[in-house]
């Protein structure tokens, strides 16, 4: 592990800071007329996703932290368990629901995910930009509706319930954001 300062901060940069891992969300390097210059960052907790805003000032050291980005393939849950496999290796890893519970309201079994570790603790599982999902339950569709009215809740194969527009009925496959915990971009 490298020894950084806070000239070296970059956007995606992993660094060990209070004792925990966090990701470089932002940052703004400041010089102020009057003073040293500093860097004002937001940095996620890659253990609890929290997000902080730090100042760091020109003395502030820190570690950077090696993370491991691996390919898995989601196969099923197990009790409160849920079993990834490695896409190379063909090891199989249980995640505690209470982990990834965000992720949960987009999984399908067999979807590929990325599996972030340090040192082999499992930090996050990043979805895909975007997952098809199929829809279970909703008001039927508003013959010659727009996908600019007012739209209703649908609830979809993970049990995730979005906002979807009027034309929208069960059984459609829709194409789901997971970026910002799920909104409807377009029919698959």
């Amino acid at each position: 592990m490298a020894t950084i300062g806070m000239n070296d901060l970059k956007t995606g940069l992993t660094i060990l800071y209070n004792q925990s891992i966090w990701r470089v969300l932002e940052f703004q390097h400041v010089k102020p007329g009057k003073g040293a210059a500093f860097v004002r960052s937001k940095l996620k907790n890659l253990r609890t996703g929290a997000v902080n805003e730090v100042t760091f000032r020109p003395g502030d050291k820190f570690e950077t932290a090696s993370i491991e980005q691996t390919d898995m393939q989601y196969l099923y849950a197990d009790g409160d368990q849920h079993v990834f496999m490695d896409n190379e290796t063909y090891d199989q890893v249980s995640i505690p629901a209470d982990k990834i519970s965000d992720a949960l309201k987009f999984l399908l079994e067999n979807m590929t995910v990325k599996i972030t570790t340090y040192e082999g603790e499992i930090l996050d599982v990043e979805l895909p930009k975007t997952v098809e999902l199929t829809v279970k339950e909703t008001q039927p569709g508003i013959k010659g509706a727009t996908a600019n009215g007012g739209g209703k809740p649908a609830t979809l194969e993970t049990r995730l319930v979005i906002t979807v527009p009027d034309f929208v009925n069960e059984g459609d496959k829709l194409v789901v954001n997971t970026d910002n915990g799920g909104s409807y971009t377009s029919r698959a």
